[in-house]
C-alpha cells in the first residue's frame, strides 16, 4: 500500500565532550555518533510517567504531552512506534490494536486515519480503567514536526513498512534527527549499508539462538564492516550481565555505542530494572554505563537525566 503524507552523584559516568550543544538535535546526533560522548537518555514511548521534579503528571504514551515533557526534562531521544493504517497513513501506535491506549477498539491495519483520529488517548500506559485525555493519536508527519530542532526520535517500525517510513522521514527533512532499527543475525549482511536503510542513522539488534551473548561480538563486527556503519547496537532480551564485558570491548574498539533497555530488567539479566534504579541509580544505571552501555532506554527519564547531569557537575 502506498504511504500517504499529511501536511503538517555518579562517579565514572560518561562526561560531555566538546560537541555542539546537546540541547539541539544537531548536538544530540553529534553526541550519539561520538562513542566517547555522554550518556544518551532515551524515553520509552516518550515521558509518560509522572515527573515530579518538573511538576508533570502522567501523559499518554506516544502523545504530544509525552514529547513535550521529554523536551522540558532534557531527554535526548524519544523512542516511539510506527504502524500503518488501512488507508496507508503512518501513525504512532505501539500495539497491533488501539484497545489499550485509546477509547477505541480494533487493529490499526483495519482502521482508517479518520477513524483513528476520532479516538482519544488514555493516560500513561492506558488500559480500560485509565483516564481519557483530549489527545489524539499522532501521525508520523505530526511527531516529526513537533520534534524538529528539539529532540531526536527513535522509530520502532512495527509493520513491514521501512521504505514508507524512511521516505516520510526524508520528505520531512528529518533524516539527521531520527534513528531506526531492526534485528540482525550472524548471517545478516551489514544492514546499515543497504538501501534504503543507509538513508537514515540506523541501529541493529543482534539476535542469537541461545541468549548467551557468545555470538554478539561477531554479529557486531559483521554489521560494522559495511560502508555505512550503524550508530548503535541495541542489546536483545535475556542477555546475561556477565556477557556484557566481552561485547562492550569489541564495540568500543569498533567505535559504536551499546544501547540497553532498562524497563523491567528482562534485557540485561542481573543488571536491575528502572524501578531498582529509582532506589539506587548509580548501582543500576551507573554500573551499566561503566560496563560499556552508553544509550539507556527508560520509563523513568526524569530520574535518569538527573543522574546524568549530576555526574557532569
Amino acid at each position: 500500500m502506498l504511504m500517504k503524507v499529511l501536511p503538517c552523584a555518579v562517579g565514572g559516568l560518561l562526561l560531555a565532550t566538546g560537541t555542539a550543544s546537546a540541547t539541539t538535535t544537531d548536538g544530540i546526533m553529534a553526541n550519539i555518533r561520538n562513542p566517547q560522548g555522554r550518556l544518551v537518555v532515551i524515553a520509552h514511548r516518550g515521558c509518560h510517567e509522572p515527573a515530579p521534579r518538573h511538576g508533570f503528571g502522567a501523559a499518554p504514551e506516544n502523545g504530544v504531552s509525552a514529547l513535550e515533557h521529554c523536551v522540558a526534562i532534557g531527554v535526548d531521544m524519544m523512542e516511539t512506534d510506527v504502524r500503518e493504517t488501512k488507508d496507508g497513513y503512518l501513525v504512532m501506535v505501539h500495539d497491533e490494536t488501539v484497545d489499550r491506549t485509546t477509547t477505541g477498539t480494533g487493529k490499526v491495519a483495519d482502521l482508517t486515519l479518520a477513524q483513528i483520529k476520532a479516538l482519544r488517548l488514555r493516560q500513561n500506559a492506558g488500559g480500560r480503567d485509565a483516564p481519557v485525555t483530549a489527545e489524539q493519536v499522532l501521525t508520523l508527519d505530526e511527531i516529526l514536526a513537533l520534534a524538529k530542532g528539539r529532540i531526536t526520535l527513535n522509530l520502532d517500525v512495527k509493520d513491514a513498512i521501512y521504505p514508507q517510513v524512511i521516505a516520510a522521514v526524508r520528505a520531512a527533512g528529518a533524516q539527521d534527527r531520527v534513528t531506526l532499527k531492526t534485528r540482525v543475525g550472524i548471517g545478516s549482511p551489514p544492514i546499515a549499508a543497504m538501501a534504503p536503510y543507509d538513508q537514515v542513522p540506523f541501529l541493529v539488534i543482534p539476535m542469537e539462538g541461545d541468549d548467551s551473548g557468545a555470538t554478539i561480538p561477531d554479529i557486531i563486527a559483521a554489521q560494522m564492516a559495511g560502508r555505512t556503519k550503524p550508530v548503535g547496537i541495541e542489546l536483545p532480551y535475556h542477555l546475561p550481565e556477565a556477557a556484557l564485558p566481552a561485547i562492550a570491548a569489541p564495540a568500543r574498539a569498533l567505535g559504536v555505542r551499546l544501547w540497553v533497555n532498562m524497563l523491567d530488567g528482562s534485557f540485561v539479566l542481573g543488571a536491575g530494572s528502572d524501578k531498582d534504579a529509582l532506589r539506587m541509580p548509580d548501582a543500576v544505571w551507573g554500573k551499566l554505563v561503566r560496563e560499556g552501555a552508553s544509550m539507556l532506554l527508560t520509563d523513568e527519564p526524569e530520574a535518569m537525566v538527573a543522574m546524568r547531569d549530576t555526574a557532569r557537575k
